[in-house]
């Protein structure tokens, strides 16, 4: 294998057709070439995305890239917490089991705006949005058994802190880089450990589900990645030009 392998030679050899994949963010870029591998390698996926357009013409690309692809699609509105709430009720009655669930979605150098539920726009979209998911889909995860939480990072972290005080930039003027920063740097924050800690997952209040066991988390893994710099539709929103991003501030002197 090559030092930069596609998604295809990463999966080569390997037999998932026993696995149930989710991923967000599937009608482009990452998530549709991500969906593309797992479906080659045998898995059953379900793709998830806002645009139904997008969505629906990126599993007929799949279908013809891998045929008898096994897939279904789902509407995501990450910046929508009903819409979230939606989508993992009608993700449970496709699959009692998620074998790998991808937060892959997000957006990226937003101009100001506000969630339908008030978050700012890159945190509540990149963050709460897959928390909220991801807490909704853990007795699938559970059921797994050993289970795979993909959580897109980005080395963008290091543009932004989080401000505890004003998350949700009420008090600041809006620093579309900065924000972008903290969101990311909360997905990176996200716990590793399979057990304790994730049950905050469960245990965040919420009307729709009780609080089970952390003991339901066991054998289930976490793993935050960074893809680099990678030619998506995303990388449209950074502006170009050799002083848009400081080297500095991506802690390279």
């Amino acid at each position: 294998m090559t030092e930069r392998p596609t998604a295809l030679q990463v999966v080569e050899g390997i037999d998932l057709s026993d696995k149930a994949c989710v991923i967000t963010g599937a009608s482009s870029g990452l998530g549709r070439e991500s969906a593309r591998a797992l479906a080659a390698a045998g898995a059953r996926m379900v793709l998830a995305a806002r645009n139904h357009d997008a969505l629906a013409q990126s599993a007929e690309w799949i279908r013809a890239e891998v045929p008898g692809a096994r897939m279904s699609t789902v509407h995501l509105d990450l910046t929508v917490l009903s819409s979230v709430r939606a989508a993992a009720a009608a993700i449970r009655e496709l699959t009692p089991v998620i074998h790998v669930l991808m937060n892959n979605a997000g957006v990226m150098f937003t101009p100001f705006d506000r969630t339908h539920d008030g978050f700012e726009m890159q945190i509540g979209t990149n963050y709460f949005g897959h928390f909220e998911l991801t807490r909704l889909l853990v007795p699938q995860l559970a059921a797994a058994g050993n289970a795979r939480i993909v959580i897109l990072s980005s080395r963008g972290h290091r543009l932004g802190n989080i401000d505890l005080d004003d998350p949700n930039w009420e008090r600041r003027d809006y620093d579309k880089f900065a924000a972008y920063g903290a969101s990311k740097r909360r997905t990176s924050c996200t716990p590793s450990r399979p057990t304790g800690a994730c049950a905050r997952w469960e245990s965040a209040p919420t009307p729709c589900t009780p609080a089970p066991s952390p003991r339901r988390w066991r054998g289930t893994c976490p793993a935050r990645t960074s893809p680099g710099y990678a030619n998506t539709p995303a990388g449209a929103s950074i502006p170009s030009g050799p002083n848009t991003v400081r080297p500095r501030r991506f802690g390279r002197r």
